[in-house]
């Protein structure tokens, strides 16, 4: 059933994208637009924000066991297929285009006038297959006004990508690699795709309620956040959790993802301005700096204080939290907002991650108490520290004598929540009509590479981190 919906939903888009083609072709004069400093910068930008998902394979890989390292890697690197080939078939149609777009005339300028109408749920089909999309002009709705429309499509691919891979943290180790595929595929376009929409494709979340989220605090974050805990639920825990305890087989792994996202991090925020020009790609790309800076100070010192010492994987964790919460209040907070921002999400997170613990509850890798939770925080806390004088296309939060942002910050939350988690329980469901969703018992305890993948990640003379030919070394 499965294959004949997907092969329906291709026919219908390759049609579509055809006729799309046809009747929507734009002047060329759109051309003269485009800005060139602005589309190498945001060309740079999507490539960095691509260079985050193997950053986050690494970060992830190298928290399991020796055993799984190649599966959880790949479920963080098919995404790069999936999404790649779904985003242009039907998710960025989705998430924005208008369902009403007439060109009206050319001015002395060269710039075409359009009207548009853009529903508050959800894209429409005119852009399937890209029909429309083109590489030499604008979008005419306006969102990247001297970008080529492409260029802009292709950034939010990447968005697309990674966003899915965050969930992956919490059932790794256990969800059948077939179940995984048709779950991102599906989550993808029926929780990503309508979330971007609501927030920056001109839908409810950011036009009706007014909640501000520069670079994806509520669509990344939160939704990939909720909706862990809600494949956790379903899955169950480990079959090993709590007896055995989850050591992590590969710290390097994981403080060489921590750097490659962080460095990815810059595109994914900096770039969220959709311009080189003017401050907000700067203010973006300093909160984006120094707010992890904090966080990870944070959570180091707090561990060093409460747990006597401070390790590796925690200033890690510190770096992530931090650059989670400042990620939708970049471009709308000082410095000093970031600053404060990074710690107050570090500390949360750390109790976060803490609280998980003593629940018991097998979210494998803290994707909730890191992301859910710091793309909360983070959220709100736009609401208090966001100020016009930063981004005079936002709003005066709390501290600015506006406590009227904080509440829709507050609904903004909540709607993701209720969204992405309603969602993501229906779509596990729907799939273990016709699937297994977790591995056997057996499989758990042999290691999802070889039974998943038919590969070890490091052959046969490497166990838990050790090596088992040492003795062949020479002596001196």
């Amino acid at each position: 059933m499965l294959k004949k919906v997907l092969w329906t939903l291709l026919l219908a888009a390759c049609f579509s994208g055809f006729l799309t083609d046809a009747a929507w072709a734009q002047d060329d004069a759109a051309a003269g637009l485009i800005d060139s400093g602005d589309t190498a910068f945001m060309l740079v930008c999507s490539a960095l924000v691509l260079f985050m998902t193997p950053g986050l394979a690494f970060f992830y890989g190298g928290l399991v066991k020796s055993r799984n390292v190649l599966n959880t890697m790949m479920m963080s690197l098919v995404l790069m297929g999936i999404v790649g080939v779904t985003w242009v078939l039907w998710g960025y149609s989705l998430a924005f285009a208008p369902t009403d777009l007439s060109p009206i005339a050319v001015g002395a300028d060269g710039k075409p006038t359009f009207t548009y109408v853009a529903s508050p749920i959800i894209g429409s089909l005119r852009w399937l297959f890209l029909g429309g999309v083109d590489a030499g002009v604008p979008d005419p709705v306006g969102y990247a006004p001297t970008l080529p429309h492409q260029v802009f499509m292709i950034y939010q691919m990447m968005f697309a990508i990674i966003t899915p891979a965050l969930i992956s943290g919490a059932i790794v180790e256990r969800i059948s690699f077939k179940a995984y595929f048709w779950f991102v595929l599906l989550w993808s376009t029926l929780i990503y795709s309508p979330l971007a929409h609501w927030v920056w494709g001109k839908g409810f979340i950011g036009i009706n309620i007014g909640a501000l989220d520069f670079a994806g605090g509520t669509v990344v974050h939160i939704s990939s956040g909720i909706s862990a805990v809600v494949a956790v639920w379903i899955l169950g825990a480990r079959k090993s959790y709590p007896a055995q305890p989850t050591i992590p087989h590969n710290v390097p792994f994981v403080l060489l993802g921590i750097g490659m996202l962080w460095f990815g991090w810059f595109g994914f925020n900096a770039g969220s301005a959709l311009a080189a020009g003017g401050s907000l790609a700067t203010v973006a790309f300093v909160s984006t700096a120094i707010a992890p800076a904090a966080a990870g100070l944070t959570w180091l010192i707090v561990e060093w204080v409460l747990r006597g010492k401070p390790t590796a994987v925690g200033i890690a964790s510190g770096f992530l939290a931090g650059l989670v919460g400042i990620t939708p209040a970049a471009g709308f907070v000082t410095p000093i907002g970031a600053i404060l921002i990074g710690s107050i999400t570090a500390v949360v997170c750390f109790f976060a991650v803490s609280l998980r613990a003593k629940l018991q509850f097998d979210d494998s890798l803290d994707t909730f108490p890191i992301h859910g939770v710091g793309g909360t925080i983070g959220a709100l806390l736009t609401g208090i520290f966001c100020s016009k004088a930063v981004n005079a296309a936002g709003f005066d939060g709390l501290l600015y004598g506006n406590p009227a942002q904080l509440w829709n910050q507050f609904l903004g939350v909540v709607v993701t929540y209720v969204f992405a988690g309603l969602g993501t329980f229906l779509i596990l469901k729907f799939l273990g009509l016709f699937m297994e969703l977790r591995v056997k018992s057996s499989v758990e305890d042999q290691g999802l590479d070889v039974s998943e993948h038919g590969e070890e990640g490091y052959g046969e003379e490497f166990v838990g981190g050790m090596t088992l030919v040492e003795d062949s070394v020479p002596q001196s």
